[in-house]
């Protein structure tokens, strides 16, 4: 049996990890200082004998045993999160990964690295390839998030040429789900909840700028497949259909049976206007693509917030 640690594990993301990698046959050490992350997302785990739990700031160095790869995933990933500290999403960005890589090297295991499609920026390459250096701006309010992330790929490089040490790299387009934050401000969970309440869903901009919406699941077995390959580096996981956002929003109307009406705000500074993956890398290296529909997956994901609100 292998034990795996998977840093910000009680977040979205994390929290669905853990659960597939117990119901795959894994042992699974958690690990989060709970900054963004939900115990509530891994109480249901807590009674597996192959699970553990345990409260740590990765800012700080952390030395398990008995490990046989990282899932690093310990991070803010919403705008709200991110924005909220960027001096601590900067930390998670730089010190965090010196150490799990310095883990990683100690310890002579895989660690995969839960990168984005953030370090695309506001991309002038539709969609957008691994080859693409991105559009960022390395001074404006999504930086600290953005640039923290492109830093630990370069760490992450680093450290597999210079020091051996395994790597896997996952540049991860918008996912999601339930376990998602009904306040976290990503676009999914604000449509959903404002329209559960019958409240004006909030369109930035003209609606006309796009995604590409991946459901949970189809991301997490993307995740697996990759640490169980050998390939090293970045590798796009997003699902390629591209929704506008009113396409969106009126799906989650349509969905929820909703009297809510659309408003337009100002588009937030550096939102990108385009954000599509190209995943023919995925399809070839570890024959991944996504199978949830959007609205599928939505039908999947209504039902967690409704219960929260």
């Amino acid at each position: 049996m292998n034990r795996y640690l998977v840093t910000g594990g009680a977040g979205f993301l994390g929290s669905h990890l853990c659960e597939r990698l117990l119901n795959d046959g894994n042992a699974v050490l958690c690990l989060d200082d709970f900054s963004t992350g939900n115990e509530n997302n891994v109480s249901h785990l807590k009674s597996n004998p192959n699970f553990d739990l345990e409260c740590h700031d990765l800012t700080t160095p952390f030395f398990p045993e008995k490990i046989n790869g990282i899932f690093n995933f310990a991070s803010p990933a919403s705008p709200v999160d991110y924005q909220h500290n960027p001096i601590k999403t900067l930390k998670m960005g730089t010190l965090a990964i010196y150490n799990v890589l310095g883990m990683a090297k100690r310890l002579n295991i895989p660690i995969l690295h839960a990168s984005t499609s953030e370090v695309y920026g506001d991309p002038e390459v539709h969609p957008q390839s691994e080859d693409y250096w991105g559009n960022v701006n390395p001074i404006g309010p999504r930086a600290c998030y953005d640039e923290g992330k492109r830093v630990a790929e370069s760490l992450l490089i680093a450290y597999q040429e210079h020091a051996g040490v395994d790597i896997r790299i996952a540049r991860i387009f918008n996912t999601y789900g339930p376990h998602m934050d009904p306040q976290d401000g990503r676009v999914v969970s604000n449509f959903i909840c404002q329209a559960l309440k019958n409240k004006p869903v909030t369109i930035y901009g003209d609606g006309l700028q796009t995604r590409s919406f991946c459901y949970v699941d189809d991301l997490i077995d993307g995740i697996v497949r990759l640490m169980n390959s050998t390939y090293q580096s970045p590798l796009n996981l997003g699902n390629p259909s591209e929704y506008s956002i009113l396409d969106l929003a009126n799906m989650v109307i349509s969905l929820t049976n909703s009297e809510s009406e659309l408003i337009h705000k100002d588009l937030p500074i550096d939102d990108p206007k385009r954000r599509n993956p190209d995943i023919s890398l995925a399809n070839k290296i570890i024959d991944w693509s996504p199978s949830t529909s959007l609205e599928e997956g939505l039908k999947k994901t209504i039902p967690w917030f409704d219960k929260l609100i």
